[in-house]
């Protein structure tokens, strides 16, 4: 038996004393631990808690198993939101299947948690979005998911919005670029998967009487074509309009939450066409600034927020000492002014609730609220101490840390 792991090794140290020579349905060892909020497989999957961390064996065969670990890895190099690969198992007595390893995705949820649970928090149409955007991301960098469902993916609390990880790859192909037939073809089997998925929860009455789930299926490739023709349309503009209308495009792209790779302006009659090139990656350039001025790791939007906090912040601060501040001096006390109180006051019953930054951003859209509410600036520790009492102790349980 053998055990392929990607570096760091100590994450994988502590693993190594499980059975690997039994099957994965027979393993008997205290490490193993239920989940609640685990989807359907087609394979037997189990879960470990190890080193405070919890991990996710997949049974399967060998070869699945190495291309999955391959592509998993590839996707983290990309950044695309997936989970994230640890190793595989193979070369098993008796000719067992190989294990997959993964680490378990962190204050996600599945559809049938979201979707069957009266107190949801997120929407169909949210989890749907978020599914799309995903599979976008994929044929930007050349992949074909091969089988997008809402069962292949986790969804994630980010700022307000979902974001979609990308869980199975077992079918995933890896190309230099898609084809439209290809692209066409991926969408087509989310379709089918997702009309499939919605009809067994009508079936099992977990689905709210409003939903068809044809209809919501067939919305896929109207949702799909919209967002890819956006990236990647291109546009002629006039010389005179050539500034604005680029920042113009640029800052919706960013809104979509796409990053811009190459800006590119090629002469043609009546102007120049204007060619921009998407970022195949996970959004990250609000996260890795936020992450050189303050150490903070986040989700997208979630530093989008924190970072529109500190430069209002910084205004202030300037405004008090009537002289300019740096950046990095304004960053670093809103730090321990602002982030750190908030984050310190969470009462610790409620901390496995949500994580700590999408906590502190719903406290910035609590203070907004209180404030336009009375017409008054409110201030954070006041608004921090509103929430904890009225709106934490209800968020659902399904956005919970907790297994």
């Amino acid at each position: 038996m053998r055990f392929l792991f990607s570096p760091p090794a100590e994450q994988a140290a502590g693993l190594l004393t499980l059975p690997w020579s039994q099957p994965l349905a027979r393993w008997q060892d205290e490490r193993m631990i239920e989940v609640r909020q685990r989807g359907l497989h087609r394979h037997i999957v189990r879960f470990v808690s190890e080193g405070d961390v919890v991990y996710v064996l997949k049974e399967l065969p060998e070869r699945f198993a190495r291309r999955e670990y391959a592509l998993l890895r590839e996707l983290k190099q990309l950044e695309i939101p997936s989970v994230e690969v640890l190793g595989i198992s193979i070369d098993r007595p008796d000719s067992m299947d190989a294990i997959l390893v993964t680490r378990f995705l962190e204050h996600s949820t599945t559809y049938r948690s979201l979707l069957s649970n009266p107190r949801g928090a997120l929407p169909l149409d949210e989890l749907l979005d978020g599914m799309v955007e995903l599979l976008v991301r994929l044929h930007l960098a050349g992949f074909m998911w091969g089988d997008c469902s809402l069962s292949n993916t986790l969804f994630m609390a980010d700022a307000g919005e979902v974001a979609a990880y990308l869980v199975d790859a077992e079918t995933s192909e890896k190309h230099s670029s898609l084809s439209d037939g290809q692209r066409e073809y991926d969408v087509q089997i989310a379709q089918e998967r997702v009309a499939g998925e919605l009809m067994d929860l009508q079936a099992g009455n977990l689905l709210v009487d409003s939903v068809d789930p044809i209809e919501m299926a067939d919305q896929i490739e109207l949702r799909y074509t919209a967002l890819w023709t956006e990236l990647t349309r291109e546009d002629v503009i006039s010389t005179d309009e050539q500034r604005y209308k680029i920042a113009e495009r640029m800052r919706r792209l960013n809104e979509l939450g796409f990053d811009i790779d190459e800006v590119e302006l090629v002469a043609v009659d009546g102007g120049n066409k204007l060619r921009l090139k998407t970022r195949v990656a996970e959004p990250g350039h609000n996260r890795r600034k936020l992450l050189a001025r303050t150490g903070l790791h986040v989700q997208e939007n979630q530093a989008r927020r924190m970072l529109n906090d500190i430069a209002g912040f910084r205004a202030w601060l300037e405004q008090r000492a009537g002289h300019s501040v740096p950046e990095t001096v304004a960053a670093n006390r809103w730090l321990a002014e602002v982030y750190d109180p908030v984050i310190n006051a969470i009462p610790k019953h409620l901390r496995d609730k949500l994580d700590e930054a999408e906590i502190f951003h719903e406290v910035l859209e609590h203070r907004w609220f209180m404030s336009e509410q009375s017409n008054q600036d409110i201030g954070t520790t006041k608004a921090a101490r509103d929430y904890f009492e009225r709106v934490l102790p209800e968020v659902p349980d399904e956005l919970s840390q907790t297994p």
